[in-house]
């Protein structure tokens, strides 16, 4: 068995980074099933349901802008992997002993199965497809939240990346509360 790990939110300014582990049974539905970026917003909303009720097991972690500015992004995005994994293990009912862990990337965090790293594996690998498309849902829906908190910033529409017009915002307002501060935002070009 293959426990699929997964991030979503590397390259924002703002907001955490989040990381989803999940174990799928032999015979789920691979159909809709798509590195994240690959789908629509629709598509992966669709996808995420799929997932939560069909999977074997599945949990979500997080790592704060405060952890990533603490830490660095990489490490950061290691300790959700890490807390998305506990998160799954509390839940689970099955046994360790024949699941390994694959990871989208080169590093892997630490856990107590074994884990390896397969550059691209969320556009070839069932279970971290799985993952990248929970950790993308769960990340957009914690930055629309933080829309409502900080609506100058455009969060629901850019969801902390690093577009034109999220630069502008943080050049007009300064920083907003959920900025990573070790992230620099480059000038605004004009056209």
């Amino acid at each position: 068995m293959i426990c699929g790990l997964d991030e979503a939110g590397r390259g924002p300014l703002a907001g955490p980074v989040c990381a989803a582990a999940v174990v799928l049974p032999q015979d789920f539905p691979l159909s809709g099933l798509r590195d994240s970026k690959k789908l629509s917003p629709r598509q992966r909303e669709k996808a995420g349901v799929r997932i939560r009720e069909g999977a074997l097991g599945w949990g979500i972690g997080w790592a704060s802008e405060t952890e990533i500015d603490a830490l660095n992004i990489l490490q950061a995005s290691l300790l959700a992997m890490k807390r998305a994994f506990e998160a799954l293990e509390a839940g689970w009912s099955g046994g360790f002993e024949r699941v390994e862990a694959v990871v989208d990337g080169l590093y892997v965090p630490d856990l107590p199965i074994p884990c390896r790293a397969v550059v691209r594996a969320d556009s070839r690998i069932p279970e971290v497809m799985a993952a990248s498309i929970l950790a993308k849902t769960a990340r957009d829906a914690r930055m629309e939240q933080y829309a409502l908190l900080y609506p100058e910033y455009g969060y629901e529409k850019h969801k902390g990346y690093p577009t034109r017009e999220h630069k502008e915002q943080i050049l007009r307002y300064g920083p907003s509360p959920i900025q990573r501060k070790t992230f620099k935002v480059n000038p605004v070009r004009k056209p």
